[in-house]
């Protein structure tokens, strides 16, 4: 059974910078996708495709940055110059599936 598990969540100021971690159990040895996600919306930050392509919605290019580790079936979120604005929970994807890690809080407040 596919299961992602999000971590790296937390408090951190304007300007800070935080690593969001996603590790990925269940998906045998099959290479696929990864995407982040955040909100209600779900909007789309950063995706990384088997081939290790990267895609960045405006408010995460420059500043947030999608990378994995495939010995570890982990994806990872570098986030930036953080903004109040970057403040949701933040979920990672399957990349084109219906799985759905729990989920990591990131509050930017000073």
């Amino acid at each position: 059974q596919v299961q992602l598990t999000e971590s790296g969540g937390g408090l951190v100021q304007p300007g800070d910078s935080l690593t969001l971690s996603c590790a990925a159990t269940g998906v045998g040895d099959t290479s696929y996708g990864m995407a982040w996600y955040r909100g209600d919306q779900r909007e789309l930050v950063a995706l990384i495709t088997r081939n290790g392509d990267t895609d960045y919605s405006d408010s995460a290019k420059g500043r947030f940055s999608i990378s994995r580790e495939n010995a570890k079936n982990t994806v990872y979120l570098q986030m930036d110059s953080l903004k109040p604005e970057d403040t949701a929970v933040y979920y990672c994807n399957l990349l084109g599936t219906g799985y759905w890690g729990q989920g990591t809080v990131v509050t930017v407040s000073s």
